[in-house]
């Protein structure tokens, strides 16, 4: 089968941790074992997440004093793209010997008159006591949303319109290279209706919408998105949570996931599932196999005909 898998935020740096390269490195291990069964028997394409490392150099951008005006958002995907990319190939590489990996930088179209853009919503970076959050805002015009006791720095999300490097991806994917792309949902770009040139935008696409797009335009088997919990579970941190194994895309919609983390995944499956009739499955990073195996994770199907 040809999958796109997408991985979590938190794959290479798990909330809580110290954001240094020595421990991303280490974490990177863990996505190597549980990725490269399937690349043993299946076309692969990566995606990922970047909230982590985003928020990272975008604190320590504003914070420069070298720099009259910190970096944009978009600049700032790309080098995370790079060098998540980097350390997931040097390790699949490992794992993998004799083939070929390829981390592709990528760009994502997005409408310029997307109300996202208005409605700051998408989490990046680390979570803040409220009284640092407060300075911040203050300070940088950053907007903050609450996160537990804490609040994270939220930022525009639009909607994805198509990944700009599509046939690049699909070639490579046609030579038998495994494909690293979509990193963060990608570059977010706006195209000039006239010449088609491209700007950045100070945005954050959704890794996980973007991934639906992908595999969709790819033509791909399976969508499998990979978080840090075993399925997506019903009622979930309330006394009647419940694992929901197998749904569709109106029960996910019906399931009151649209909030929280749990949203974008459960939307990007759904879509992927109604626009190709091909299924989708969210689970655990660790049981990426025994997902795509059905036996683990939600396995998203089509909904049944009405007759």
């Amino acid at each position: 089968m040809r999958i796109v898998v997408a991985l979590g935020g938190n794959a290479l740096l798990h909330r809580g941790e110290r954001p240094d390269a020595a421990v991303q490195e280490a974490n990177v291990d863990r996505v190597t074992t549980a990725l490269a069964a399937l690349a043993h028997e299946h076309e692969i394409v990566i995606t990922h997440g970047n909230g982590p490392q985003l928020g990272l150099l975008a604190g320590e951008s504003a914070a420069d004093p070298d720099l009259r005006v910190p970096y944009p958002l978009d600049l700032l995907g790309a080098q995370t793209q790079g060098m998540i990319g980097s350390l997931l190939a040097r390790s699949l590489h490992d794992a993998l010997p004799g083939r070929r990996i390829a981390v592709l930088v990528t760009h994502t179209l997005v409408r310029a008159d997307d109300p996202a853009f208005d409605h700051p919503a998408k989490f990046v970076g680390p979570v803040y006591p409220p009284d640092v959050a407060s300075s911040l805002a203050a300070g940088r015009g950053w907007h903050f949303a609450a996160d537990g006791e804490g609040r994270r720095r939220v930022v525009p999300s639009p909607e994805p319109e198509r990944v700009w490097e599509t046939d690049i991806v699909h070639e490579l994917l046609k030579d038998g290279t495994l494909v690293i792309c979509a990193g963060g949902g990608g570059v977010p770009v706006t195209a000039d209706r006239d010449t088609g040139a491209l700007t950045g935008v100070e945005a954050v696409v959704d890794k996980d919408l973007t991934a639906a797009l992908l595999a969709e335009d790819l033509e791909a088997d399976f969508l499998l998105i990979l978080t840090d919990v075993p399925c997506v579970y019903s009622g979930y941190r309330t006394p009647g949570q419940r694992p929901l194994l197998g749904a569709t895309p109106g029960e996910l919609r019906g399931g009151g996931f649209t909030g929280g983390p749990m949203g974008p995944k459960a939307e990007a499956a759904a879509r992927f599932v109604e626009r190709t009739g091909g299924p989708a499955a969210i689970g655990a990073l660790d049981a990426a196999y025994e997902i795509v195996h059905g036996r683990s994770g939600t396995l998203v199907r089509p909904d049944l005909p009405v007759e």
